[in-house]
């Protein structure tokens, strides 16, 4: 059980949800359990509230005025200081496209509506402590390739290694998910968004680039083509 006598102690969950009942619901049920609640009604409140107060997890709902779930949610994994911020989607939408699209886009857990108080308790519970103990491992590697997501850098067999923000966003993706074959469409989808319109065969162009940057004279090409199928971040052929 949380320390209900410190606030110090107490994380701070920001609820993202428009449904004002809903919204009180949470509040009295997550203060009971030892949270403080901070309450936004539409997405760009969301991020606003989240650069005032800095919660400690975020409960986002998809479906939001002015600005989406999904949008907000790609919003804090583009912004250093937010990277690591816990986020669990709550949806409606009960679909397995949709879970994947809301974990694709940066959510770390996905639960659809109507949802039982003491699961959710337990996920927010279980994101708290595995962000408690990662919090200070901010970097990402994979063979020869280093990330530093708190100083936004790049380094290969120690020399730095400059990425345009695409190209960052696309290695960052990859170094998450290594050996993982993903289609154009789902880079699409992760790194530029899905309400964003892009042709597909833009992948192409910045997967180029990125290579371009990434791999120096005599090194490994590591971030393989699949032949229609897509790319892996990968040393072996795939």
């Amino acid at each position: 059980m949380l320390d209900a006598h410190s606030s110090l102690a107490k994380p701070l969950v920001l609820v993202v949800e428009d449904e004002a009942a809903l919204a009180t619901m949470l509040r009295y049920n997550l203060e009971k359990q030892g949270f403080r609640v901070e309450e936004a009604a539409d997405g760009q409140e969301a991020l606003t509230r989240i650069s005032e107060t800095q919660p400690d997890l975020v409960l986002l709902d998809w479906m939001l005025p002015v600005m989406s779930g999904i949008e907000v949610c790609r919003q804090i994994r583009r912004r250093p200081n937010t990277r690591d911020l816990p986020v669990i989607m709550v949806s409606a939408r009960a679909e397995d496209q949709d879970a994947v699209r809301g974990l694709n886009t940066g959510a770390d857990d996905y639960i659809t509506k109507p949802f039982n108080m003491d699961a959710l308790l337990a996920r927010m519970r279980a994101l708290l402590r595995r962000s408690n103990t990662v919090a200070t491992k901010a970097t990402l590697a994979f063979h020869d390739i280093t990330m530093d997501l708190s100083t936004h850098r790049v380094s290969r067999n120690g020399r730095a290694v400059h990425l345009g923000p695409t190209e960052f966003r696309l290695m960052e993706f990859f170094l998450q998910h290594p050996r993982r074959v993903f289609s154009r469409e789902e880079l699409l989808d992760a790194v530029w968004g899905a309400d964003i319109h892009v042709e597909p065969r833009t992948v192409d162009v910045h997967i180029r680039r990125l290579r371009k940057s990434i791999n120096g004279e005599g090194e490994l090409d590591v971030v393989r083509t699949v032949r229609a199928a897509g790319y892996a971040l990968d040393t072996e052929p795939v």
